[in-house]
C-alpha cells in the first residue's frame, strides 16, 4: 500500500508539472465515467450530488490501496507477481490516458512514472521487511539492540518515510499544477469587452428579500457545476478556436481574437441539470456574455437537410442540439465568455462555452467548447444520447420551495411560503400553492427578468 501511495504520489506530481491533463487518477476516472452505465451515473448523482467525482476519486484509491495490498503479499510469497501488477497498473494507466481526447504526446508518461515507482519501491520497501522466525517459549526476550528490532525500526522509517513523501507529492500536485495556475493567471488579468447590447437592468420587483428564498442572481461560487469532467480542462484562450464543419456550404474557424471582436450580447438565463431532483439545487441563473450561434451558423450555411449540432468539448464530450434552437431568431443561444461580469470560471467552460435557455445541459450547454458539427439525429449521437437519455432535452416545467426549509424549525403563527420557478425560453405566468387538502391559491410572482429566467414567489401563510 505504501509503494502504491509512493506511486501515485510521483504519477500525479509529473502529470502536474508535464501533463496535467494526463494526472493517472484523472484518467481512470474519466474512463470509467464513460464507461459506467446510465443507472451509475444517475445513483452516484442521488447519492453524492456535485461530489459525485470527488467521491470517484475517493473511491479509485481505496481500490488501489486493496490491490496493492494484494500485490504485496503475492510479492512477498510468489515474487515476482507483486512487481507484475504494479507494472501492469501503470500499463493500463498510460494505455487509458492515450485514449482521452484530449490526449498529449506525453500523456503516457505519468502513469508509466507510477507504476515504476510502486514496482521498483515495492522491492526495496520488502527486502527491508525484518525476518520472521518461530519463538520457543524459553527463547531470550527481545531487547532493542537485537538484530530484528533494529531492522523492524528500519523497516518502520523507510515505509512510514515513503507514505508521507508520496502524500506531500499528491499535495504538491494540487498545489503547483503548472496549466492550472498559468490558465488560472490568464483568467484573472483578462479583460472582456463592452458588450455591444448590454442586459436590461434587473427589474426593481424581481426580487421578493426574503430570508433563505434563493437570490434572482446566483454568485459564481454558487452556481451548481454539473460536467463529466474529473479534471477541469486548462485552455489558454490564445490557443482556443472553434471550428464549425459538417453539412455546411461554408466550414467556419474562429479564434479568440475573433470572437471577442464581434458585438457581444449580454443578457440573462437560467440553466438547470437534467438530474436535479424536486427541490434540488442543480440550477442557477446569471448574466451571460457572448455571441449569437445563429450568426455564425449563418456564416457556415447549414445544409436543407440538416437538423442537429453536435458540440464537442476539447475533452471529448459531446453534445446534441437542434439546428432550430440555435437558429431560432427568438431564442438567445450564445457561444459564452463571460459570466456575472467576468471571464468565465474554469469549471464552468472558461474560455467559452454554449448557453442554450430552454434546453438541459446535457444537450446544449457544452462548457470548454471547440468544435460544431452540423449533421443530422439520424446519423450522429452524443455522450449522453449514447447512453439512453432523450436526444432533444426541452426543459421541463419546475418549481421549488425555498421557505420553509426541512429541518429549519417553524412556530405557529403567521409566515411565509416562498421558492422559484422556471421553464426558461417559455416564462412563467402563474404559480399555485396547496397547503395539505386546501384549495390551490395563487402566489405573488416577483417580475421576471425575462422569459428565458427563473422568478420568485411566495404565499402568506398561518402555519
Amino acid at each position: 500500500a505504501v509503494a502504491a501511495v509512493l506511486g501515485a504520489g510521483l504519477g500525479e506530481l509529473s502529470a502536474a508539472l508535464i501533463a496535467p491533463t494526463s494526472s493517472p487518477f484523472a484518467a481512470i476516472g474519466g474512463a470509467l465515467i464513460d464507461v459506467a452505465p446510465s443507472w451509475a451515473k444517475d445513483t452516484a448523482i442521488a447519492w453524492f450530488g456535485t461530489a459525485d467525482k470527488a467521491a470517484l476519486l475517493t473511491g479509485i484509491a481505496l481500490v488501489l490501496l486493496a490491490v496493492a495490498a494484494v500485490a504485496g503479499l503475492l510479492e512477498r510469497h510468489r515474487p515476482p507477481i507483486g512487481v507484475a501488477i504494479a507494472v501492469a497498473l501503470g500499463v493500463v494507466g498510460a494505455a487509458v490516458a492515450l485514449t482521452r481526447a484530449d490526449a498529449g504526446a506525453l500523456s503516457w508518461l505519468p502513469s508509466s512514472i507510477a507504476g515504476a515507482t510502486m514496482a521498483v519501491s515495492l522491492r526495496m520497501l520488502l527486502r527491508l521487511l525484518p525476518a520472521t522466525a518461530e519463538r520457543s517459549d524459553d527463547a531470550p526476550p527481545t531487547t532493542p539492540d537485537r538484530p530484528s528490532e533494529i531492522d523492524r525500526r528500519r523497516f518502520l522509517v523507510w515505509t512510514g518515510g515513503a507514505a508521507a513523501v508520496g502524500l506531500v507529492m499528491v499535495l504538491g500536485a494540487t498545489l503547483v499544477s503548472g496549466g492550472s495556475r498559468a490558465v488560472a493567471a490568464i483568467r484573472a488579468a483578462l479583460r472582456l469587452p463592452d458588450p455591444a447590447v448590454a442586459a436590461p437592468p434587473v427589474p426593481a420587483g424581481a426580487e421578493l428579500n426574503i430570508s433563505g428564498l434563493a437570490d434572482v442572481i446566483t454568485p459564481n461560487d454558487s452556481f451548481s457545476r454539473s460536467d463529466t469532467a474529473v479534471v477541469v480542462p486548462q485552455i489558454d484562450p490564445a490557443d482556443w478556436s472553434l471550428r464549425i464543419h459538417g453539412m455546411v456550404e461554408n466550414e467556419v474557424v474562429l479564434t479568440w481574437d475573433e470572437l471577442v471582436a464581434l458585438p457581444l450580447e449580454e443578457g440573462y438565463a437560467t440553466m438547470s441539470c437534467v438530474s436535479n431532483e424536486v427541490g434540488g439545487t442543480l440550477i442557477g441563473n446569471a448574466r451571460w456574455l457572448g455571441y449569437p450561434i445563429r450568426e455564425l451558423l449563418a456564416r457556415a450555411r447549414p445544409t436543407a437537410d440538416a437538423d442537429m449540432v453536435l458540440s464537442r468539448s476539447i475533452d471529448g464530450f459531446t453534445a446534441s442540439t437542434p439546428l432550430e434552437a440555435l437558429t431560432d431568431p427568438d431564442r438567445w443561444s450564445i457561444l459564452a465568455v463571460g459570466m456575472n461580469g467576468e471571464p468565465l470560471p474554469l469549471e464552468h467552460g472558461f474560455p467559452v462555452r454554449m448557453v442554450v435557455p430552454g434546453l438541459y445541459g446535457y444537450v446544449s450547454a457544452t462548457k470548454w467548447v471547440v468544435d460544431l458539427e452540423v449533421t443530422r439525429f439520424d446519423r450522429a449521437t452524443a455522450y449522453w444520447t449514447d447512453r439512453g437519455w432523450s436526444e432533444r432535452g426541452p426543459v421541463k416545467l419546475q418549481s421549488r420551495i425555498d421557505v420553509p426549509r426541512p429541518g429549519q424549525g417553524l412556530s405557529a403563527g403567521d409566515t411565509v411560503i416562498a421558492g422559484v420557478a422556471w421553464q426558461p425560453h417559455v416564462g412563467i405566468s402563474r404559480v399555485e400553492v396547496q397547503v395539505n387538502d386546501g384549495p390551490w391559491e395563487d402566489a405573488t410572482l416577483a417580475t421576471a427578468i425575462s422569459d428565458d429566467t427563473w422568478v420568485q414567489w411566495s404565499l402568506p401563510w398561518r402555519a
